[in-house]
């Protein structure tokens, strides 16, 4: 009786292992490269209850950002407005609307609208909207052109990394208070230099050891 695996089985075998090898090691990077943060947030646009257009308000009607997120400057953390921020318009423009009549319920009952936020960092961070915003910290620099946006996705992949780089250089970031909700804000000279005298003025120093945002 002759032998059940021909000459080139061996040879065969080996090479059909080095390929499925090859090819998990692949797959493996790719998914890997895919489970990224900066690949999964990035982008995050979930559906909102009703369509609210920051291009609208914020870009065409040129509303400031501190009219609905008013406690920016006097809180850690930026404040979703209620129902009564969007009434105080909205009880007399364009009252017939089925999205406006969605708010109005909900002003009406106190039952808050179920608004997704978009912004999310791990409970164990630590992130002051007062300290940045009132040292010149612009919201395009963390939120993009929201006032471009007629639906609002995370364009920042707000990794530990992204922070540390702007805390170790925030020259470019730093501009007046002032002018941290004019999102279209063009220099009439190099940014850094502007930051770099801003920085000096307020005498800020941006922590770049744990114990400032892992607190």
């Amino acid at each position: 009786m002759g032998p059940i695996f021909g000459k080139t089985f061996d040879k065969t075998l080996r090479l059909a292992g080095a390929v499925i090898g090859v090819a998990v090691v692949c797959v493996g990077g790719v998914v890997g490269y895919l489970a990224l943060p900066e690949n999964i947030e990035t982008g995050y646009s979930p559906q909102q209850p009703i369509p609210y257009s920051h291009k609208l308000h914020a870009g065409n009607l040129g509303m400031d950002c501190r009219y609905c997120h008013y406690t920016v400057e006097k809180s850690s953390y930026a404040a979703v407005p209620p129902s009564q921020v969007c009434m105080n318009c909205h009880a007399k423009v364009r009252t017939n609307s089925e999205h406006i009549k969605k708010i109005k319920a909900s002003f009406d009952t106190g039952q808050p609208m179920p608004w997704v936020k978009i912004h999310s960092l791990p409970d164990f961070v630590f992130f002051n909207h007062k300290a940045h915003v009132n040292a010149g910290v612009s919201c395009v620099s963390c939120h993009g052109r929201v006032d471009q946006m007629i639906e609002v996705k995370q364009v920042e992949v707000l990794t530990m990394a992204w922070c540390l780089d702007c805390h170790r250089n925030p020259e470019a970031k730093v501009r007046p208070a002032d002018l941290v909700t004019k999102l279209d804000w063009k220099p009439e000279r190099d940014p850094a230099e502007i930051g770099r005298e801003l920085i000096a003025q307020k005498g800020i120093h941006p922590p770049t050891n744990c114990s400032g945002c892992h607190r």
